[in-house]
């Protein structure tokens, strides 16, 4: 054994070495935060970009001759019409949101049935087509409004602004409870937490805008209940997702509803101002399918409530299963833990 002292230490210049491969995990993350940038950009513009009346379902009345006429020339990629006996046929089906809106066809003009609520931008795009046709006869046309907003919020300025609430409602509480009861041993703790929190914000988001900015008609206790199945639907599944597979999972599930279900919803301008598929998708997408309850329950007294619902409660079953498989995994692992921490049975000495 040496008695020399050890080499005291190199002295360090203050600057540190990089780590090997930091130059590349730098130029992953840029790249990867660039793409979720860029795809952001294309979830929120394509749709607006492409935005415009995709076979809205109208109807028209009037002369025979001139009805079929008029629905020769108009049918096609942006209108899907129906010829009515009556206006009172047209006007039923309109209240019944089987069409969007309607013209009726007289010798003294043109008479332009909307219903503002149920799809803003094809009842604009209906006034505008009406002109044209007014315009031929060198007449005006006369608006008749059978469906709009309320007189406080006659743009629906109110209504359009619940779509980001309505999908943060799901996604904020579910990592504000994952956060403070995690692990196996708070999901079902979680799970209360999300569905007691959904009746809440459903009940307090309805009566801000029933009350607070007078953007909604209708039954408030409905409505709250349907914005309560909104956010259930959202906040239990994306607690499903991080229970059983982490935050990868959650992050997933919070993209989709985030770059598609937002986007998507139609809720500012009706779905039939997007593109077929994609109004498709989002109308089986949560903020959707909210949205689209929410428009039947404040203006349409439910009509029309069946289907939202439906997806509504089949993403609140899912969100269910997911945990119920969560809760199962949990409680085998705890118990296989426990058995394997079982101390072995002494041997008896002889």
């Amino acid at each position: 054994m040496s008695d020399h002292p050890a080499p005291p230490p190199a002295p360090t210049t203050g600057t540190e070495v990089p780590q090997p491969g930091a130059a590349r995990k730098l130029v992953a993350v840029l790249l990867g935060l660039t793409a979720v940038v860029t795809l952001m950009l294309c979830a929120f513009a394509l749709p607006s970009v492409n935005g415009g009346p995709h076979r809205v379902p109208i109807g028209v009345s009037g002369p025979q001759a001139a009805a079929q006429s008029l629905q020769k020339t108009l049918d096609g990629d942006e209108w899907n019409v129906t010829v009515y006996d009556s206006v009172e046929a047209l006007t039923s089906a309109v209240e019944d949101r089987e069409i969007t809106g309607g013209l009726v066809l007289a010798p003294e003009g043109v008479d332009v049935y909307t219903a503002t609520a149920g799809a803003p931008m094809a009842g604009s795009a209906l006034t505008a087509l009406a002109n044209s046709v007014a315009a031929e006869q060198q007449t005006k046309p006369t608006l008749h409004e059978l469906a709009p907003f309320p007189e406080d919020d006659p743009r629906g300025a109110g209504f359009s602004s619940a779509a980001l609430p309505l999908v943060f409602g799901g996604m904020i509480p579910a990592v504000l409870l994952t956060r403070l009861f995690p692990g196996h041993a708070g999901l079902r703790t979680r799970l209360a937490g999300a569905a007691l929190f959904s009746l809440f914000a459903g009940a307090s988001v309805a009566a801000f805008l029933q009350w607070g900015t007078g953007s909604l008609a209708g039954d408030y206790g409905i409505t709250a209940l349907g914005l309560s199945l909104g956010m259930a639907a959202l906040s239990l599944t994306f607690i499903g997702l991080e229970a059983l597979t982490g935050m990868a999972g959650f992050g997933i599930g919070a993209a989709v509803m985030m770059l598609l279900g937002n986007p998507l919803s139609g809720l500012g301008t009706g779905p039939y101002w997007l593109p077929g598929g994609w109004a498709a998708v989002g109308q089986l997408l949560p903020p959707g399918a909210s949205g689209s309850l929410l428009r039947a329950n404040a203006f349409f007294d439910g009509t029309g409530a069946g289907a939202p619902a439906l997806v509504l409660t089949a993403w609140v079953v899912l969100g269910l299963a997911l945990i119920l498989i969560a809760d199962r995994r949990g409680a085998k692992a705890v118990r296989t833990g426990a058995a394997s921490a079982k101390p072995a049975a002494p041997v008896p000495s002889v």
